[in-house]
């Protein structure tokens, strides 16, 4: 993963990991987590508008350090015992008088050309073509995310959680709204920021020219698990992703052995049914994410633990510990059922 940050923000976020690693809980980060790296058209276009922004404010920076300089070296030498020179306000300075019209007139056209910046960065990610594009409705939750690809016939429609695929060269659709508070979504290397309100929908349109993982996270903080709530944007060769699509619209694979067998009972029989589903089983519940497929996902709460048979015990038996204040309940079951239940839910690919 390649990731540049301000030394505070990569000071907090080593804090925050060892933190989660005291707790038990490793922070799972996957994929290029990197604001100064375009990997689409929108977030090219957003890096070129804060080459600009920096630009600007790095020469107005020098320019106010330089003028300090120089009235420094010009000023004056004195002691405790020497008056204050007061002279200069009952006459007028021309050369002072001069250079301050001349800062406010290249401060006003500075501001005004980072305006105009703005305003043609706006209508540049405007005109991002959406012909054939891929509509995915993201639903954001505390604290993790749902995402619900549309299709034709309405059959054709499928969820997935915390992981978003698209496909390389073809744009994207979003739809977003929040379940319940304001959170943000952001895929720093594909997209700018975008809210997601309860009560209003909005849109966000993004394009992947490079095939890979991109990190994207929660931007707004939104509750006690704000941190630990990422999630990955895979993008894939037009083939591929077609191929992924058609695996998510297939219901879930029968258990293949008696461990597998016994845990989808484990699974039928518990709470888990009034809150997850998995499709070609009565499990139809969408209170929580979606398990038809949860064993391809490469982790495991909205990036909080890697997806394996281990983790998955370690959650399903105590998420509080690992997740403080997440919805889910722990399941107090034997050993052998836990056991059980996790090595179905990870063979579900």
């Amino acid at each position: 993963m390649r990731c540049r940050v301000a030394p505070a923000l990569a000071a907090a976020l080593a804090f925050a990991s060892a933190v989660a690693m005291a707790q038990g809980r490793p922070t799972v980060v996957p994929g290029m987590h990197d604001a100064l790296v375009a990997a689409g058209p929108q977030s090219g276009h957003i890096g070129a508008l804060w080459n600009v922004i920096l630009a600007v404010c790095a020469f107005v920076f020098c320019a106010i350090l330089l003028g300090l300089v120089v009235a420094l070296w010009r000023s004056g030498r004195g002691d405790a015992t020497t008056r204050a020179d007061v002279s200069m306000l009952a006459r007028h300075e021309r050369g002072s008088y001069l250079g301050v019209l001349w800062a406010v007139a290249v401060s006003t056209a500075l501001l005004l050309a980072m305006l105009v910046a703005s305003v043609l960065t706006d209508r540049a990610l405007a005109r991002l073509s959406l012909v054939d594009a891929v509509h995915v409705e993201v639903t954001a939750h505390q604290w993790w995310w749902e995402l619900q690809y549309s299709g034709s016939p309405e059959s054709a429609r499928f969820t997935t959680a915390n992981e978003l695929h698209v496909p390389v060269g073809r744009p994207v659709v979003l739809t977003l709204k929040a379940d319940d508070v304001i959170h943000s979504f952001w895929v720093p290397s594909l997209a700018g920021k975008k809210d997601l309100i309860p009560g209003r929908t909005t849109t966000l349109h993004l394009r992947a020219d490079q095939a890979g993982r991109y990190r994207g996270q929660c931007a707004e903080f939104c509750g006690f698990q704000h941190a630990f709530m990422a999630f990955e944007v895979i993008a894939d060769p037009p083939e591929r992703f077609e191929a992924w699509m058609a695996g998510q619209r297939r219901p879930a694979s029968e258990p293949a052995d008696a461990t597998t067998r016994r845990g989808q009972e484990v699974f039928l029989r518990s709470t888990c049914v009034l809150c997850h589903a998995i499709a070609g089983t009565a499990a139809a519940a969408r209170k929580a994410p979606d398990l038809t497929h949860v064993g391809a996902r490469t982790t495991l709460a909205a990036g909080t633990l890697p997806n394996g048979e281990t983790e998955m015990q370690r959650w399903i038996a105590d998420p509080q510990r690992l997740k403080p204040g997440v919805n889910m309940p722990a399941a107090t079951l034997p050993a052998a059922d836990l056991a059980a239940l996790a090595a179905y839910l990870v063979s579900l690919k």
